[in-house]
């Protein structure tokens, strides 16, 4: 069970830490190629949720957020045990969670810093940092797990 706190907490670490870095060593948007033109850093805010949805309804972001860390907690311990795949979703959702409500709080927007294009369609995907990428990674396995449990249910219904 430690493990998947351990991993929470270095999603919340190598989040911070690369938010720091990009607010230290660059202007506010500042573009650095690092795979021109498919993958750049580009030091941007955002005071909403997703794609600026939401902006400057910090109450709001408070309370969901907090909902959701005791949520993630409460099917960490009551459902997750003995379940690798949810436990490791929980904790990236956790991770990716708080990482962003550390920036809400301490600095009233979130930090965003990955710029990607999408060669084959040609789409500008929109800027996002770590806590971004453990939460969509964390959702993904979420899903994952939810459809390999379906499966499972089904398999011994039969």
């Amino acid at each position: 069970m430690l493990i998947y706190y351990a991993i929470a907490g270095l999603v919340i670490l190598l989040d911070q830490i690369t938010k720091w870095l990009v607010v230290k060593n660059m202007e506010l948007g500042e573009r650095i190629d690092v795979l021109e033109p498919y993958l750049s850093l580009f030091s941007h805010r955002n005071r909403g949720a997703a794609w600026g949805m939401l902006e400057g309804q910090m109450w709001l972001f408070t309370i969901v957020t907090i909902v959701v860390i005791v949520g993630i907690l409460y099917y960490f311990h009551k459902e997750a045990k003995g379940h690798a795949l949810f436990s490791l979703s929980l904790m990236l959702l956790l991770g990716g969670a708080i990482g962003n409500f550390i920036d809400r709080l301490f600095r009233g927007e979130v930090v965003d810093f990955v710029s990607v294009l999408i060669p084959i369609i040609q789409y500008d995907f929109p800027i996002f940092n770590i806590a971004d990428a453990a939460l969509s990674v964390g959702v993904g396995l979420l899903i994952i797990h939810i459809i390999l449990d379906e499966k499972k249910n089904k398999e011994k219904v039969s």
